[in-house]
């Protein structure tokens, strides 16, 4: 007997019946169930790009001649006095690995090494700072910052 796709009450006659519960299976637990109907991210990582474009950088500060002269007249005071290891505070650009950009940083301590056929000043703290990077230097002297 063949029935009519478009009847709507040919499946009338299974309203009734009882609802199935597995005697092998287990019921899943509600939470289990839940999660098989929760929302997923169909663009995996679009949420970690979103964030990594928000994430503001600062643009590289081109010194000028005059700015140039002095930061090298800086270097040269810090190199002559690497015997008596003065404290000082290093301004630095650090470029950013993903984007365009990076980040000023300040760091504080004593030089351990100034090596300047490598261009870069060695922290006693292990922090190696690119020469070509330094945007400025603040040498302390008995706890007073000189600023040259």
């Amino acid at each position: 007997m063949a029935t009519d796709q478009r009847d709507p009450h040919r499946y009338d006659d299974m309203l009734e019946l009882p609802h199935h519960v597995s005697q092998v299976h287990p019921q899943m637990e509600p939470m289990k169930r839940a999660a098989q109907f929760a929302p997923f991210s169909a663009l995996t990582g679009y949420e970690d790009a979103i964030t990594e474009a928000q994430r503001l950088t600062e643009c590289r500060v081109e010194l000028d001649e005059d700015s140039r002269e002095l930061l090298d007249e800086k270097l040269r005071m810090v190199m002559g006095q690497e015997k008596t290891m003065p404290e000082v505070s290093v301004t630095y650009f650090v470029p950013d690995e993903k984007k365009e950009g990076g980040a000023y940083v300040t760091v504080s301590g004593r030089i351990r090494k100034t090596d300047s056929y490598g261009r870069r000043i060695v922290m006693s703290d292990g922090t190696v700072i690119p020469i070509d990077e330094v945007l400025d230097i603040i040498i302390s002297c008995n706890g007073q910052d000189s600023k040259i």
